[in-house]
């Protein structure tokens, strides 16, 4: 039922775009792997420069790593289960600020460096893609915004407590009965984050970070690796079944 608060802006942004970012996410997931299994990866440019993708990719992954945990603490779980085991929304503000603070200096400095380096290493910027330079833009929008939300509001600000609007907002998606006045009292920057979200949302299967989903799993219960001596091979009799021996010495 459309709430009276809301305008026709409010819901083509919070009621209707989020849809459209998730359709979008999921049937690029599915198409990419079904049609463009060549495709899926990571497509590294480590053979071009490796010293400082290393770095660069180790603070930004962490630094993202961090800051979903935060998202997933933050919106996907109900202000009530944390105050039930006992995190109340004081101490709740406090591990959020400083985690949420180490997040984005890892995620922009990482970032920065790989920017840097698939900019002004020649090789690099002419394996980048557009989807790759998109997604880097959008990256550092959406990284920028959350780093205001946490220094701005929470570290030097009055603080603003997201939990009752913006995750129940979120959370009402899930139930298919989307509620976008919950978005209308939050902060004009909270409102442009969630949106530059779902636009990424929709350009995640289309690019490299498709690998978040790739795992080797397969490596597992594959056989071990035979090395060869250089002595000469034993060759066994007809009829003998080679699997798992050990070739090259008696």
């Amino acid at each position: 039922m459309t709430d009276s608060t809301a305008s026709t802006w409010d819901w083509l942004l919070f009621g209707i775009l989020p849809y459209i970012g998730i359709a979008v996410f999921v049937v690029g997931l599915v198409w990419r792997y079904r049609f463009d299994k060549y495709g899926w990866g990571s497509r590294s440019s480590e053979l071009y420069e490796k010293k400082w993708l290393i770095i660069g990719a180790m603070m930004f992954h962490y630094g993202a790593l961090l800051a979903i945990a935060g998202h997933v603490l933050g919106i996907l779980i109900p202000e009530s289960w944390t105050e039930f085991f006992g995190i109340n929304e004081s101490l709740y503000a406090s591990v959020s600020k400083y985690a949420g603070g180490f997040a984005v200096v890892l995620c922009v400095a990482g970032l920065a460096i790989l920017t840097a380096r698939r900019l002004h290493n020649p090789r690099v910027r002419s394996a980048t893609t557009w989807t790759d330079l998109m997604t880097f833009i959008i990256l550092w929008i959406m990284i920028l915004l959350g780093m205001a939300e946490t220094v701005g509001y929470n570290i030097f600000g009055p603080g603003y407590n997201y939990r009752p609007t913006v995750g129940e907002w979120f959370r009402s998606l899930f139930y298919l009965q989307p509620d976008p006045s919950l978005m209308v009292g939050a902060p004009t920057i909270y409102q442009v984050h969630v949106t530059i979200a779902w636009l990424f949302f929709a350009l995640f299967p289309w690019g490299r970070l498709v690998h978040a989903f790739s795992a080797p799993v397969f490596y597992l219960t594959r056989p071990y690796i035979v090395y060869r001596s250089r002595a000469a091979a034993h060759i066994p009799n007809p009829g003998t079944s080679r699997r798992w021996q050990t070739i090259g010495r008696d």
